[in-house]
């Protein structure tokens, strides 16, 4: 049997194992896969590994062999799965693996704007304190997060998982989903009720034709002007130029980034740069131990298969 996985180095950048992979047969494992590679490298392959490079139906109506395909991540947009489910290709994605790690860093982007933690230790490490008159100084305003409104728009596993965590530091909590299900302490709203009301506004909804760009000038123009908004959902939700301009004008105060429209971005984005919007490079998922969960999930779901029991299909 031939396999192979064609952009391997984010999920194991060398402190995780593909032993297991490799033990069913010919395995090849790429670091990564240029678009004019794709073909080549799975050819001939009845199962593929898949994180971020694109498998559209015309590059997999040349692989009439081709049995599985295993996403290395919860988002399926990449692989052309109508063709997939119309040919009998299974193809499978990793669920619920990163609830924890995404809502940890949706609070330390969050606590990076209220704390400023990396600006006073680089004010300490650059002489500040030691030349302070006073045992404490601020090189940035500090707030309290008890008391202040969150709002969470969409409340899947991870919006829940992130108002249990506002709950523990005393804030109140808002959220706006298409379908309320009862949670203790939060209070679900209209959207435009959640953005008057928040002090910080995160997203964590998926990405479809009604989110795209749906960060917008009228949205942010809704947010109080002290406003924070957080986001670890997907960058295409947000309208960058928007809210590079919303942040320079001071139609809300700050942001907090792990995703954009496009990763890499390019060079020239209107969000690098600014002082007031915080910008991680995807790593919410990155954590040793979600990946580890990550890996341990996407090899289940290929013995799943192999047995004739397949787990977490797409379609």
């Amino acid at each position: 049997m031939k396999l192979c996985v064609l952009d391997g180095f984010a999920e194991n950048p060398g402190d995780l194992s593909w032993d297991w992979l490799h033990a069913l047969g010919d395995c090849a494992v790429y670091d990564r896969t240029p678009a004019a590679e794709i073909a080549a490298r799975i050819r001939g392959c009845e199962i593929i590994f898949t994180n971020k490079t694109p498998l559209t139906a015309e590059t997999l109506a040349a692989e009439p062999q081709l049995r599985y395909i295993g996403l290395l991540s919860t988002g399926f947009n990449v692989v052309d799965w109508a063709y997939c489910r119309d040919h009998g290709i299974a193809v499978t994605n990793i669920p619920s693996y990163s609830t924890q790690a995404v809502a940890q860093l949706t609070f330390a982007l969050i606590l990076e704007h209220t704390n400023a933690v990396a600006a006073h230790s680089a004010s300490v490490h650059g002489g500040g304190w030691a030349a302070s008159a006073d045992f404490s100084y601020q090189v940035a305003p500090l707030a309290e997060l008890g008391g202040k409104t969150i709002g969470i728009f969409g409340f899947g596993k991870i919006g829940r998982t992130v108002a249990n965590i506002a709950q523990a530091f005393g804030m109140r909590v808002l959220a706006c989903t298409r379908h309320p299900s009862q949670a203790e302490g939060v209070t679900f709203v209209e959207r435009d009720v959640m953005l008057a009301q928040s002090d910080i506004v995160t997203l964590h909804c998926p990405l479809t034709p009604e989110t795209e760009g749906m960060v917008n000038a009228a949205f942010l123009a809704k947010m109080k002007p002290t406003a924070l908004l957080i986001n670890t959902s997907r960058g295409q939700v947000i309208d960058e130029q928007a809210l590079a301009q919303a942040l320079q004008t001071g139609v809300i105060a700050g942001a907090g980034l792990d995703v954009l429209a496009k990763e890499p971005p390019a060079a020239d984005n209107p969000l690098t740069g600014l002082p007031n919007c915080f910008i991680t490079p995807h790593i919410a998922w990155a954590a040793f131990e979600t990946r580890a969960r990550l890996m341990d999930i996407a090899q289940s779901n290929l013995r799943a298969f192999l047995s004739g029991t397949p787990e977490n299909m797409v379609y």
